[in-house]
């Protein structure tokens, strides 16, 4: 019903489609004109395919193979992961047909991708800070680009990609289609939107902070200390289930998984420490059943789709509501049932409130004793760098800062000279 061609139809029923979800059904046919879109959808809900069917239906109508380091179509994506996710799925919608489909992420060989991109991209799917090293060595030229896709475009603000999207968007060739797909619409997104986009039509096909229908919720009130036993618990009853347990920090991420592991549990973790080989493996394990529970912080996290996954815990909440509804949408991936556990302790009743809010839901209460609020815990307190209450840092140099008092003194010490030790008796 969609006119989409016979060759692409042939793979995406091998790879088991068998009917367009809401935001397919609404895009294919508007990006098939020609036309600017604005995606608003839920995290699992097939936006791959919303944007990556359509682009290669539009580019096997072109005649011609991409010029050496140039590029047809362009997809932006936050995080490794997701790269190498829309990869893998637009390789497998154009198996078997002449469109070569390209990525690069950082943390991988620059040279090699470099060499990749010599022999010309017809759909390259990149980070925006690995694109830009890449344009700055003129491994690739944009100006061919006639599309461009913004996915997950609400998380690449978040991490701080919006000066390096203002450097892409002028080397981009016009006139140009642009798709822009994200799970929230912010002040900030409606003004990258207007930069970005043409006269788009704007797609929702569900109100932003609305998590699937098939998600169970719950809750348990733990405080902090007692969450591993908590979750050691529950992982035990549920043992075999694909799991994703998400924390806020990657110290206290790796920590846990350690914890885990040292419970009998094939236990993986995932975050900004990690190589990107370390994360690939990790994923792989993961994927295939090797490692039965993933431990990950939210950027690493984002847009990985896995749909087994059955179990999602907030081991902690996250500080940003929205991505609370993020972190659940790893589970009930395309119609399937999937269950999101979270522990809340006394610091974290303001992230549940706020979390509830953006829901416009209440998440059941399914153990434990409501503690006290309190405050949340500062950011980089505990005397370092930032934070207060530390002592003052060395200069790399030696020493500290070279003005002294009159007296002769450290700053800090009221100007008094420093006090000699007695010689020993």
């Amino acid at each position: 019903m969609l006119g989409l061609n016979p060759k692409l139809m042939q793979n995406i029923k091998k790879a088991g489609y068998d009917q367009a979800t809401p935001i397919q059904a609404q895009a294919i046919p508007l990006v098939l004109q020609g036309i600017d879109v604005m995606g608003l959808a839920q995290t699992g809900t097939g936006k791959t395919a919303a944007f990556g069917l359509p682009m290669a239906e539009l580019l096997m109508e072109q005649t011609g193979k991409p010029a050496p380091k140039t590029v047809k179509a362009l997809i932006l994506a936050p995080t490794r992961e997701l790269v190498n996710q829309i990869c893998d799925n637009l390789k497998v919608y154009v198996a078997g047909t002449p469109l070569k489909v390209h990525s690069v992420v950082g943390g991988q060989s620059i040279n090699r991708q470099i060499a990749l991109l010599g022999r010309g991209s017809d759909i390259l799917v990149a980070t925006p800070g690995r694109l830009m090293d890449l344009v700055d060595r003129k491994a690739v030229f944009l100006d061919t680009a006639k599309m461009l896709v913004l996915d997950e475009a609400d998380q690449m603000l978040d991490m701080g990609f919006i000066h390096a999207l203002r450097k892409i968007a002028p080397l981009l060739g016009t006139p140009r289609q642009t798709m822009l797909f994200s799970a929230t619409m912010s002040k900030q997104m409606e003004e990258l939107a207007g930069a970005f986009l043409n006269t788009p039509k704007r797609i929702q096909v569900s109100a932003p902070g609305k998590a699937a229908d098939k998600i169970e919720q719950c809750l348990y009130w733990v405080q902090g200390p007692a969450k591993a036993d908590k979750l050691v618990e529950l992982l035990g009853n549920t043992e075999g289930a694909q799991s994703i347990v998400f924390g806020r920090t990657k110290h206290g991420c790796e920590k846990l998984m350690k914890h885990l592991c040292a419970k009998g549990f094939a236990a993986v973790s995932i975050h900004g420490n990690k190589s990107q080989n370390q994360r690939d493996r990790a994923l792989k394990a993961f994927k295939t059943g090797e490692a039965t529970v993933m431990v990950a912080t939210d950027v690493a996290a984002r847009g990985i789709d896995i749909p087994d996954v059955k179990y999602v815990y907030n081991y902690e909440l996250p500080e940003v509501p929205e991505n609370y509804v993020h972190r659940i949408g790893r589970t009930a991936r395309a119609g399937a049932d999937g269950q999101a556990v979270a522990f809340v302790s006394g610091q974290e009743i303001g992230y549940l409130r706020a979390i509830q809010k953006v829901m416009k839901f209440t998440i059941p209460v399914a153990g434990g004793t409501e503690p006290m609020e309190e405050d949340p815990p500062k950011r980089g307190g505990g005397g370092g760098r930032r934070g207060g209450g530390g002592k003052p840092r060395a200069h790399k140099g030696g020493g500290y800062h070279r003005a002294k008092t009159a007296a002769g003194g450290k700053p800090g010490n009221g100007g008094k000279p420093r006090r000699r030790r007695k010689p020993a008796a």
